[in-house]
């Protein structure tokens, strides 16, 4: 029977200390407001920052996620040691057949497409634009960056091995050069070379975050083959992994294939890099974290100081009780209940505080979301428990030495004291 009670009577004894810590916080509201104003600003500040960081991580990830994250950029690299640390950049270059055999070595690479951009003047009757992009591609690139043809036909294999002289263009080029709306079967000047038009290419997407370049909007898309026949200089390569999950046994593969076609011994370091964007995600997830744990710091002193703050006011409190504390002990007032009481007292202070700061990181985070257009801004629900925890943390250690002095007053003593 004792042992069914002993849980009620805690409960009782919880139940009335919280009415009392209520009565004394709004029988002192200004001091309890000023009290606790450390951990309202300590809140609020954790909570906002927290949903700018958390807005700011979605976006760049959602952002990411359009661009594509199982593509796999390679590109020459003059490594820092070795035989090839002074190479001429004609030998640190890629060649074509460099990438000769991918498709039975790299069971990890989905697609693969070797690219030869530059710079030309492109001609149309009187129309001319100058620093137009021409970018030699082979057929995969459509796959790998999700850009398809909408009006014509992408290049044939024929394309590619006959260096045949015909062109994708973008929408833009065709408007700016006043070509017909279906312009397949035209033909327009490349640098003097005559290229027949074969397929409209559809706009690349802008990002909410501006990545698209204007001036590259006059795009113009040629076999690779064709764009090295005409010029053989700097190239790169692109492909897509099977899926982000095997980003890293693409690289390991294309690093195989590359060390071997490129004649590299053993001691040799890579004369090239490739970088898949799943990497880039990850150091920018890594990136995120130690930011939020720094911020989460720093934003922490406000809390620690508003912690010092109520524990100096509940000590002025068990100065001014102190003849309370000494009549409630002498009618037979435990210890314990008389330090349960101030650290509840403690903790309720801070737990307004706490959700006085959640509405002010609320209203902060509407405001960033319209300010600075994060709108997937938002206060996780693990931010608002972790706010909460670090308050009650703060009341009970900063409230307890408060507390202690309190339930070992001799009752005697206090009665005496004025």
């Amino acid at each position: 029977m004792m042992i069914l009670l002993w849980p009620l009577a805690l409960v009782r004894l919880v139940v009335q200390s919280i009415a009392l810590a209520t009565g004394q916080i709004w029988a002192n509201k200004v001091r309890s407001i000023l009290t606790t104003l450390g951990i309202i600003i300590g809140v609020g500040a954790v909570t906002a920052v927290i949903a700018a960081l958390t807005g700011l991580k979605t976006f760049v990830l959602d952002e990411f996620q359009t661009f594509g994250t199982n593509k796999v950029f390679m590109g020459p690299h003059w490594p820092e040691s070795g035989r090839f640390a002074n190479a001429s950049w004609r030998v640190i270059r890629f060649q074509p057949e460099q990438f000769d055999g991918w498709e039975t070595e790299c069971a990890s690479v989905a697609a693969l497409t070797r690219i030869r951009e530059m710079a030309g003047t492109v001609r149309y009757g009187e129309k001319m634009i100058d620093g137009a992009q021409i970018t030699g591609i082979e057929p995969d690139w459509h796959k790998i960056e999700n850009r398809f043809v909408t009006i014509g036909r992408p290049f044939s294999a024929t394309d590619q091995q006959k260096c045949e002289q015909v062109c994708i263009i973008s929408t833009q080029l065709r408007d700016d050069l006043k070509l017909d709306r279906d312009c397949t079967g035209q033909s327009i000047l490349i640098n003097d070379r005559r290229f027949t038009v074969v397929g409209l290419i559809e706009p690349n997407p802008e990002s909410a975050m501006g990545m698209r370049d204007s001036a590259a909007e006059a795009e113009i898309f040629i076999p690779f083959a064709t764009a090295w026949r005409m010029n053989e200089g700097w190239m790169q390569a692109m492909a897509a992994s099977k899926s982000p999950d095997v980003s890293e046994d693409a690289i390991a593969e294309l690093r195989a294939l590359l060390r071997r076609n490129r004649h590299l011994l053993p001691e040799d370091p890579d004369t090239f890099r490739i970088m898949a964007m799943q990497q880039v995600i990850d150091s920018f997830k890594k990136m995120s974290f130690v930011i939020s744990l720094i911020a989460f710091g720093i934003v922490a002193i406000s809390l620690i100081v508003g912690g010092v703050g109520i524990m100096n006011i509940m000590l002025v409190s068990v100065s001014e009780r102190t003849r309370e504390i000494g009549l409630r002990k002498a009618v037979g007032a435990r210890p314990s209940a008389i330090l349960l009481q101030f650290l509840i007292e403690a903790v309720m202070l801070c737990f307004l505080g706490g959700v006085v700061g959640l509405g002010a990181g609320e209203a902060i985070t509407i405001i960033l979301a319209k300010l600075a257009s994060l709108d997937k801004a938002f206060i996780p629900v693990w931010a608002m428990l972790l706010s909460f925890g670090f308050a009650a943390a703060v009341g009970v250690v900063f409230g307890m030495f408060p507390a202690i002095k309190a339930a070992r007053l001799d009752p005697i003593e206090a009665l005496r004291h004025e």
